[in-house]
């Protein structure tokens, strides 16, 4: 039973993510597709952490820690930037 929770967690992170990156690929404002990335990047991240529930393996927590923290990194950056751009974005 609890192997089928941990398959469908992964199935209904990867159906997340498809729904992130149309909204990524439809466009819009930038701000918009910096949200669908963000939602994306943290939709990769759950994964990861799912996977090292699944396999038990603790490495997998490492990439999670190192994407996690890009992720921060670049919604920073792409804020500062919106914000210097003002209304424009």
């Amino acid at each position: 039973m609890t192997e089928t929770i941990e398959y469908l967690t992964l199935a209904l992170l990867a159906v997340a993510g498809l729904l992130a990156l149309v909204r990524v690929g439809r466009g819009g404002s930038l701000p918009d597709q910096v949200l669908g990335a963000d939602t994306l990047i943290l939709v990769l991240a759950s994964g990861v952490a799912a996977g090292a529930g699944v396999t038990e393996d603790t490495t997998f927590l490492d990439v999670l820690v190192v994407v996690t923290l890009l992720s921060f990194a670049g919604t920073i950056t792409v804020a500062r930037y919106v914000e210097r751009r003002g209304a424009r974005a």
